[in-house]
């Protein structure tokens, strides 16, 4: 069967199921695009071939498995995720040479059920909305090579849209999968926390980083969540699912009947070009009768409240790693960590309580609606000599960060969240728009943005070849 690479994840594991093809079919598959075209992009630096193949002679002995998602097929793993026997680095000089032992619980669970790393993705040093680092370099958008993938999963999102694997793994604390889902034309999912365990590298208890699915289509990260969801000891937050699958939310009909839309939350700088290609996307949803409104959520103070948040989570994970090891981490993130050190218990309490008033305005506004839609990002790709962007339209950012910051003031909801592309900017740039559903719903979202991606059809885009 002729490329393969273009067929859809659902459709590789439906004729794995089938047995036309076998695990070592895809694997070869996907190591010929990754051939073919990462030496453009540079998404995908670490491969583990050989492990791979050695994987998929195993899988076959497990087809009869009920639990048994994916049935050998091969994905791409970030590399804030370890993976047993293979190079995993966090994109710092100071793990350059690590190899751990055994997967985390994320990627314990998707190669229990049927999952086959076949190669580590890009990503910023330890964080960020850019990936490049000094180990491996830049990744570039395949849409525009000349341009950002966007972070931190941007290695996945590039390697996805470009055809190199079917699915892979993201994370998410401040828009870090659904940045990159926007820049790079893909699907990402941000579920609620617990949804997807998490491994021992972090802290147990904070509830703003989650593992989340990526893939070309709602199809495909619906079946990806499959493989991810579950309960794990190593992660107090996860839980067991119900017995019905993500993936059957994609065969019931939408039951959506009123959004919100927002250009900017009222609370962030959006460019106006991406503003308007959202706006007039959004309003597109009234010719399947779906109401849309802007009557949005009042996010006031949210901002500053995740800036300090997130600077407690990084002062708590890598405090004792600034100590040791000052002079080989980036600038940005020792500033961050620093600002960890700083935060006074009365700008701590400020941010707690921000959150907690934001969730009951949510709560609320579900009430009368069924989500609240705004950009994935707010602004196209940028090029890729840029370590940050420092204004939009003219205004100046005043942190590194403050760029997407669209995503962050999502993240403080707890809700889950689906970046979807919905358009592309007059010079064929990929535009997303975030889709934010009730609290532990994730299946009803899947199930309406599936009706949304259909009106908007961009899934048929995909795979791109690299453009220079």
């Amino acid at each position: 069967m002729n490329e393969l690479f273009k067929i859809s994840a659902v459709q590789a594991v439906n004729l794995l199921k089938s047995g036309e093809i076998s695990p070592l079919d895809l694997i070869e598959e996907a190591i010929a695009r990754i051939e073919k075209v990462d030496e453009r992009i540079n998404a995908l630096p670490i491969r583990c071939f050989e492990r791979a193949r050695h994987q998929a002679k195993k899988t076959k002995l497990s087809f009869s498995s009920q639990q048994n998602y994916l049935y050998g097929l091969p994905i791409a793993v970030k590399d804030y995720n370890d993976v047993g026997g293979v190079r995993t680095t966090y994109g710092s000089p100071i793990y350059a040479d690590n190899v751990p032992e055994k997967s985390d619980a994320t990627v314990c669970h998707l190669e229990n059920n049927g999952a086959i790393p076949i190669a580590k993705s890009n990503v910023p040093e330890w964080a960020g909305g850019h990936t490049f680092n000094p180990l491996f370099g830049i990744t570039r958008n395949p849409w525009n090579l000349k341009l950002s993938a966007g972070g931190s999963s941007g290695g996945s999102a590039a390697a996805l849209a470009s055809g190199m694997v079917w699915l892979a793994t993201g994370n998410d604390l401040g828009g870090s999968l659904r940045t990159p889902a926007a820049f790079n034309g893909v699907v990402g999912m941000r579920p609620g926390p617990g949804v997807v365990a998490r491994g021992k590298r972090l802290q147990a208890f904070d509830s703003l980083w989650v593992e989340g699915p990526m893939g070309r289509c709602v199809e495909d990260v619906a079946l990806m969540l499959d493989a991810q969801s579950g309960y794990n000891k190593e992660d107090p937050f996860s839980f067991s699912g119900s017995v019905k699958t993500y993936s059957e939310a994609t065969k019931d009909p939408g039951k959506a009947k009123k959004v919100a839309f927002s250009r900017d939350l009222g609370v962030v700088r959006v460019s106006n070009q991406i503003a308007e290609i959202t706006e007039k996307s959004v309003l597109k949803l009234k010719d399947i009768r779906i109401e849309v409104t802007d009557e949005v959520p009042d996010f006031s103070n949210v901002l500053e409240a995740f800036q300090t948040l997130r600077a407690v989570l990084l002062g708590t994970m890598m405090g004792p790693l600034l100590e040791e090891h000052r002079d080989r981490i980036s600038p940005e993130i020792v500033g961050n960590i620093e600002k960890g050190f700083a935060i006074t218990p009365k700008a701590l309490f400020e941010a707690e309580r921000t959150r907690w008033k934001l969730y009951h305005e949510m709560m609320r506004f579900f009430e009368t609606h069924d989500y609240l839609i705004c950009p994935a990002a707010s602004i196209p790709p940028f090029p890729v000599e840029q370590r940050y962007v420092e204004e939009i339209d003219g205004f100046p950012c005043k942190t590194y960060i403050d760029w997407f910051a669209i995503t962050f003031a999502v993240t403080m909801t707890s809700c889950p969240v689906i970046s979807l592309p919905c358009g592309l900017t007059e010079e064929r740039l990929p535009v997303g728009i975030q889709i934010i559903g009730r609290p532990r719903l994730e299946r009803e979202l899947i199930r309406d943005t599936l009706r949304m991606e259909n009106l908007f059809g961009m899934r048929d885009l995909l795979p791109i070849d690299p453009v220079p």
